[in-house]
């Protein structure tokens, strides 16, 4: 299951988990964009497709149940983020209704839709991947909503990975990419110097393909070193 899935990152991890064969349940908000996104993958495995909220309750139930209908899920890759606006907002004049959105869709939904599918992630030994950020380390003007969620599910990634020793649990962080969120952060900007989320794909296969241990990680430092440099010169 991968939500956010319609473009960016999340279309980039379901293409390459399509072409290996997996199921996807995938979910986006924009109805539109999700049913490019299905029309394209279901050339290559079973898709559901869901469109929806990740903080609706009800959304994410069907989310659980189509993967139950599916066999279980085995992977389940939180990647639907909120940045809390564009351009983004200072701490001390960031609204607190976007900011309780940012702390829904970036801590609250991937816990939530976590809780949904741990007994079929137990069941298959399966993994969660959490996506993160350098916000969530380093601070950075503006990005004080943003990098304070993800910094919350660092820690709640931690924890959960701490007590569900059937379940491989990993923050990782993708680092900059040329994405329409990394856009929405910086609008009016030139971002045509970063790398695709394509490149940095190959990281999140490794750690799957090798089961690593739950943390934190980077993606980048998954990478190969032709992948890492095919990545910079992107």
């Amino acid at each position: 299951m991968i939500t956010g899935a319609s473009q960016g990152l999340g279309l980039a991890l379901a293409r390459s988990l399509a072409e290996r064969g997996w199921s996807l349940v995938i979910d986006a908000r924009t109805a539109q964009k999700l049913a490019a996104a299905d029309y394209e993958l279901s050339k290559l495995t079973t898709v559901i497709a869901i469109a929806g909220d990740v903080t609706d309750d009800d959304h994410r139930a069907d989310l659980a149940e189509a993967a139950a209908n599916l066999g279980g899920a085995s992977l389940l890759v939180n990647n639907a983020s909120a940045l809390g606006g564009s351009p983004l907002p200072a701490l001390a004049d960031f609204p607190v209704p976007d900011l309780r959105t940012t702390f829904a869709v970036n801590v609250l939904a991937p816990l939530a839709l976590a809780q949904l599918l741990l007994p079929q992630l137990r069941q298959h030994g399966g993994e969660i991947v959490n996506i993160s950020s350098d916000a969530a380390v380093e601070p950075y003007a503006g990005w004080g909503g943003y990098g304070a969620s993800k910094a919350a599910l660092d820690h709640a990634s931690a924890i959960l990975g701490l007590e569900e020793p059937k379940v491989r649990v990993w923050a990782v962080d993708p680092g900059d990419l040329r994405t329409q969120m990394h856009q929405d952060a910086f609008p009016g900007e030139d971002i045509s110097d970063l790398p695709l989320p394509e490149t940095v794909v190959p990281g999140f296969l490794r750690l799957i393909d090798e089961r690593r241990p739950s943390g934190r990680y980077q993606a980048s430092d998954l990478l190969p070193k032709a992948a890492v440099a095919d990545a910079e010169v992107a």
